[in-house]
């Protein structure tokens, strides 16, 4: 049976609904939790885009990846990353709160961000 849990992140700090979400995702709420179980879920996550931010993060927080070249590292702030992609910055914020294990991928497919 699946189950879809819907949940709206208007004027909500990206950071507390990441948590929710990523313990949502891995079924931390159930009373036959096991860690190496997926539950049988779907977490739909409504306005991204009105998402708030604590602080000055959309100055100061900076993502940063990796080329795989010497000096190919490349880095945007969040207020960029808002502007050119806002489901990016959700889906970053709750993978990374996933453990880091083969089943992150399988539980970020239950992820669906409108």
């Amino acid at each position: 049976m699946l189950q879809e849990i819907k949940i709206d992140a208007k004027n909500k700090i990206l950071g507390r609904v990441a948590t929710q979400i990523a313990s949502l995702l891995r079924g931390k709420d159930l009373v036959d939790f096991v860690p190496y179980k997926i539950p049988d879920r779907k977490i739909i996550i409504e306005n991204t885009d009105k998402i708030k931010f604590s602080g000055q993060k959309t100055e100061q927080k900076i993502y940063y990846r990796y080329t795989g070249y010497p000096g190919g590292i490349k880095q945007e702030k969040l207020a960029d990353l808002m502007k050119r992609d806002y489901k990016e910055v959700m889906k970053k914020a709750v993978n990374r709160m996933l453990p880091n294990n083969k089943l992150r991928k399988e539980m970020m497919k239950n992820l669906i961000i409108s």
